[in-house]
């Protein structure tokens, strides 16, 4: 069985308590690792190394290019491990091998980015009035408290350690509980890399423990969460106490517009991509599918037979695309949701129930699962389930389109399918949500801002967005004035702008 320790000050340590958790694979049910539970004494021990490293240490003071060669050598070694990192992560989180090698192989994307910003982090003169220079500069945040979830462990880890060690900042990371271990690991290959002790900091553990601890510390200068949209709101208020600096990627419930004139072939690959990659455990899963009546019968006929042959099995295995779900409880939430569409009068159309394969049942399995006769006001359409759930729901127009799919708490990402470029735009640019995709559904590159609008958080990931997030703006006075300040001194004071 695997062990892990938690990484504080450049070394692995135990925890204070000596507590560990048990860490299950989700397609077994069993235990295959043991982790090192971190509470509030082990938080306080690594802002204390955090805190130590970026006032102390090297690495807020080095040259951003040399911050920018250990990025490079962090995103080679990602390269090098993307194998074994994509196998740990399908077990972590029972997502299918496909999956995980596809996404492990973009990992390192991030860090050559942003390895290229370190050392073009750049302020501005400012013209001002009067005998002086004025300059800004950009400066690390400080000690970055870092809290990620467990459907994309690395990845989302990555968008934001990336920019954050770029900027010149030190982290206290806490993956989620459910699936630490390839951030874990990731841990060793910076150590491999060179970064500076106490620079990354992981803590695994739990919420109402590690994760308030970090949030309540005086010494954490920022937040930065991906999670649901409760957890959003219970960080954002601890974190006011001291006046942290926040930034959230939250909930969602996409939708995924078709029109009538859309490629239908390409709509209906993209809707099941949609609402089915990663077991539609995804922040921007398209979970709310709006179809124009002129299509509607044919694009359903296509579809619910796609889905139905999604292969639900083993994420090990390359044949396998859809895994297990992450836990138990998540599996039934799943399955009340199921019931709550029924009775609230929605037609169950595909799934709705667990795999009748024996060889599934230890595992957390559900069948791919679509909704009809759905209203917008339904629960299974306001509220995010976060599993392999998707309601349709007809629309007439495009205005109709555009006020269903805004009739929503949540604004992260959106889908728009059309030939009409010019309808595309419109909708596009209508869509209270973060993120638009015409005519293709997830894409992302570390260049493009990721985050939402409404109850799906705040802040932006990604490109020069990412780098504003983690720096400070400083403002420098320079006085070009010979003359001695006059200003308590009669007759002398009149010329003084403040």
């Amino acid at each position: 069985m695997r062990t892990y320790q938690l990484l504080i000050g450049g070394r692995w340590v135990d925890s204070a308590s000596g507590k560990t958790f048990d860490d299950l694979n989700p397609a077994t049910g069993e235990v295959f690792a043991r982790v090192a539970e971190a509470d509030k004494e082990d938080v306080h021990r690594a802002v204390a190394a955090a805190r130590a490293a970026f006032e102390e240490g090297p690495w807020a003071r080095m040259p951003g290019g040399e911050r920018g060669k250990i990025l490079l050598r962090i995103a080679d070694l990602l390269e090098r491990e993307a194998d074994a990192i994509a196998r740990l992560e399908s077990q972590d989180t029972g997502r299918p091998i496909r999956e995980t090698s596809a996404q492990s192989a973009i990992v390192p994307r991030w860090y050559r980015y942003f390895a290229g910003w370190a050392d073009k982090i750049e302020g501005e003169t400012i013209p001002v009035e009067g005998p002086y220079l004025n300059y800004t500069l950009r400066v690390p945040m400080g000690v970055i408290g870092q809290i990620t979830p467990w459907n994309h462990p690395l990845l989302i880890a990555t968008k934001k350690v990336a920019p954050a060690l770029a900027a010149g900042n030190t982290i206290v990371l806490k993956p989620s509980e459910l699936a630490p271990l390839s951030v874990l690991e990731f841990g060793r290959l910076c150590q491999e890399a060179g970064l500076p002790e106490g620079v990354l900091n992981i803590v695994p553990g739990f919420g109402p423990t590690a994760g308030q601890a970090i949030c309540e510390h005086a010494g954490v200068d920022k937040i930065d969460l991906t999670g649901s949209t409760a957890t959003g709101q219970v960080i954002s208020r601890l974190a006011a106490q001291t006046l942290k600096r926040v930034s959230c990627e939250l909930g969602g419930k996409a939708p995924n517009i078709v029109f009538a004139d859309a490629d239908l072939e390409a709509a209906v690959s993209g809707a099941r991509f949609a609402g089915f990659i990663a077991q539609g455990q995804t922040c921007i899963q398209g979970a709310r599918l709006f179809l124009h009546t002129a299509i509607h019968d044919a694009f359903m006929e296509r579809f619910l037979a796609r889905a139905s042959r999604i292969r639900v099995g083993d994420p090990l295995k390359p044949e396998t695309q859809m895994g297990p779900q992450i836990s138990r409880a998540q599996l039934e939430k799943i399955h009340r949701y199921v019931e709550i569409g029924q009775a609230e009068g929605a037609k169950l159309v595909l799934g709705g129930h667990y795999p009748e394969e024996p060889a599934l049942r230890k595992g957390f399995f559900y069948t791919p699962t679509v909704f009809e006769g759905v209203r917008n006001a339904m629960r299974i359409a306001q509220e995010e389930i976060f599993g392999p759930v998707v309601v349709v729901l007809p629309f007439r127009d495009e205005a109709e389109a555009i006020r269903e799919a805004n009739a929503i708490p949540f604004g992260l990402g959106a889908a728009v399918w059309t030939r009409d470029v010019r309808r595309a735009h419109r909708v596009a640019q209508a869509i209270r949500a973060g993120i638009v995709w015409i005519n293709d559904y997830h894409r992302i590159d570390p260049a493009s801002p990721w985050g939402g609008f409404k109850m799906s958080g705040s802040g932006r990931e990604n490109g020069l967005e990412a780098i504003r997030h983690y720096t400070e703006v400083k403002s420098i006075w320079v006085s070009l004035d010979d003359r001695p300040n006059r200003w308590y001194e009669a007759g002398e004071g009149t010329q003084r702008l403040n």
